[in-house]
């Protein structure tokens, strides 16, 4: 599995939703939060990074660290 870092926008709340991420060698800007939806445990963002991929995203609720992971990739074309 490849590390995933993603930087999150905070405003009223931390980590409020993904602005950028790196994905093994790779470093994406987030151009749009197209869907986001959440589980008892966690909160998934669909997203399309500036790369014209769509990824989701999912960030783990339940433990205080918030680790993230990339659930889905669909390359754009």
């Amino acid at each position: 599995m490849e590390l995933l870092t993603v930087e999150s926008y905070s405003g009223r709340k931390a980590d409020e939703r993904p602005v950028r991420f790196r994905l093994g060698e790779g470093q994406f800007e987030v151009e749009a939060v197209l869907d986001q939806w959440y589980d008892p445990e966690s909160v998934f963002y669909k997203v399309r990074a500036d790369d014209g991929n769509l990824y989701i995203l999912r960030q783990q609720t339940s433990t205080p660290d918030g680790q993230w992971e990339l659930v889905s990739f669909r390359q754009a074309g």
